[in-house]
């Protein structure tokens, strides 16, 4: 029988994932009505609700990290269609990464944090069945992890999930008194690579090799070069995300090192039936990951070339917003090939009358929707914002410079300082507050100390504990104050009306949204 000369399910699927990658890739030199229609266009986020923007904080994980390459993006959709053993998926896709990095091993995971949690659970738990059944109960296991105080973050949580201890050092000193039978790992951050520390990376490796315990690294902004400058220095493990600047799928990232350890990583995580279930990669994100690793390394994707568009993108932002007068910027260059250019915009606040959270709020209410660092704290009393590109497609930067120049040439001049009302009552002494979040309530206290219009004071939560600053205008007060919970920083804003010896607002948490509460004096 003749065979048919139509195209198949095949060739068109393929036909279409090219299509609207090519459409996605191509450089939109102006409107905005045409940056608009990347692939299929917003619409995927218009028809429930959500108006997308032009991004420029780059890689924030909560804006939607970097902008995915054209071909990471037809790898995903062509692997949609097909399924696999993801077995032998991740055996074939670490073999392929291992071999373009140059490195012993590596994994496929749920982005750097699930990379780090499959990290701990390969030193705590191994190969041993047993155990990976027995965590987060880590009793009668190695459940301690060293780290340098100065390296702890709020991304602890990803080692912490898997019910271990953090062990904090200072000092090169601290590290011999920090290791025992029960340290089954040493960590950091990228930090920990900076010069000027305390001790150095290859003093902290030394330290946790001598008694037998691996060196994990958190590294998940930073580009994966030949040869790998962590491990060569005595990192056993070191995590990276997929979605900043290797421009891979945003939820994927990769663990590289000992092959040893690597295969007790993937014991522990999906499709397998452990703790690290939950960390699952989809085969989309798993070709996707491939892909972006192959781009990097194949010559595909010229990083020099890439950061060179960047700088012309940011010189032509910065010309344009600097025809304003006293407005000003400046290329930030990276320092070392791992990371990439951004750019700092300045003005004379006094001059311009204009803030930076209300730049950034004026960026995202228009049309395009614009996010920058200064969109990302409205009560942001500075003067400057940085701009990031790895997120931004061709062509965007002309909306962002034109934006930018309009809002400060439009800024209102020079303001008044506001004057505050006389305090209403004294609020000096010790409060009880109560906090009711969106579920669940906690008791927390403050003193404080009002003298004028200021007021000062020290805070205590269940945990946090640290001073507080702020302000009356007559019967308002609000007051900050911030303090440390494991590898976090909390913050606390209070903005409330004072009735004699009661108080009642609203607490900003950050992150975390919004609690009300009222507070009543102690006698």
């Amino acid at each position: 029988m003749k065979k048919s000369s139509s195209p198949n399910r095949r060739d068109m699927l393929r036909a279409t994932a090219l299509a609207s990658a090519a459409a996605m890739a191509t450089p939109e030199a102006g409107r905005a009505a045409k940056l608009a229609r990347r692939g299929n266009g917003p619409d995927v986020y218009a028809s429930f609700g959500v108006r997308p923007f032009i991004n420029c904080t780059s890689t924030y994980t909560i804006n939607g990290g970097s902008a995915m390459l054209p071909e990471v993006i037809v790898a995903m959709a062509s692997a949609s269609y097909y399924p696999v053993n993801l077995d032998e998926l991740m055996a074939g896709a670490g073999k392929r990464i291992a071999e373009l990095l140059q490195v012993e091993a590596a994994m496929v995971s749920s982005g750097a944090a699930g990379a780090i949690t499959c990290a701990t659970l390969a030193c705590v738990a191994g190969g041993d069945p047993e155990k990976m059944q027995q965590l987060p109960d880590t009793s009668g296991l190695k459940n301690e992890v060293v780290v340098p105080k100065w390296s702890r973050s709020i991304y602890d949580h990803a080692v912490r999930c898997t019910g271990v201890k953090m062990v904090e050092v200072e000092t090169l000193a601290d590290l011999e008194h920090a290791f025992s039978r029960r340290t089954a790992m040493a960590t950091s951050q990228i930090n920990l690579a900076n010069e000027g520390n305390p001790f150095t990376l290859e003093q902290f490796a030394a330290a946790a090799h001598k008694h037998g315990v691996p060196l994990v690294m958190d590294c998940a902004d930073r580009l994966p070069l030949v040869p790998n400058p962590y491990l060569s220095r005595g990192a056993d493990l070191v995590a990276y995300s997929g979605g900043k600047i290797i421009r891979g799928p945003q939820t994927a990232g990769m663990l590289l090192g000992r092959k040893d350890l690597i295969a007790s990583a993937f014991a522990n995580s999906a499709p397998h039936h452990a703790f690290a279930r939950m960390v699952k990669v989809s085969k989309e994100e798993v070709a996707g990951m491939v892909k972006a690793v192959e781009m990097l390394r194949t010559g595909k994707r010229n990083r020099d070339a890439e950061d060179q568009e960047w700088r012309n993108w940011f010189r032509h932002i910065g010309e344009t917003v600097s025809k304003v007068s006293g407005v000003s910027y400046h290329i930030i260059e990276p320092k070392d090939k791992a990371y990439y250019p951004t750019m700092m915009v300045k003005w004379d606040g006094k001059k311009l009358g204009i803030t930076a959270g209300e730049i950034g709020k004026a960026l995202l209410d228009g049309e395009p929707r614009i996010m920058t660092h200064a969109g990302l704290k409205e009560s942001d009393e500075a003067s400057e914002m940085l701009l990031r590109p790895a997120a931004m497609w061709p062509g965007e930067y002309e909306v962002v410079a034109s934006r930018l120049h309009e809002i400060l040439s439009k800024s209102p001049g020079p303001r008044s300082k506001k004057s505050l009302a006389a305090p209403s009552g004294d609020v000096s002494g010790l409060w009880d507050a109560k906090l009711e979040f969106t579920s669940g309530s906690a008791r927390h206290s403050f003193y404080l100390d009002a003298k004028g219009n200021a007021v000062t004071g020290q805070y205590s939560g269940r945990v946090v504990k640290g001073a507080l600053k702020g302000h009356l205008d007559g019967s308002q007060v609000e007051f900050k104050c911030s303090g440390r919970i494991e590898g976090a920083t909390l913050g606390y804003t209070y903005r409330g009306t004072i009735d004699g010896n009661k108080m009642s607002g609203v607490v900003d948490l950050g992150e975390y949204g919004t609690a009300k509460f009222s507070a009543t004096r102690k006698a």
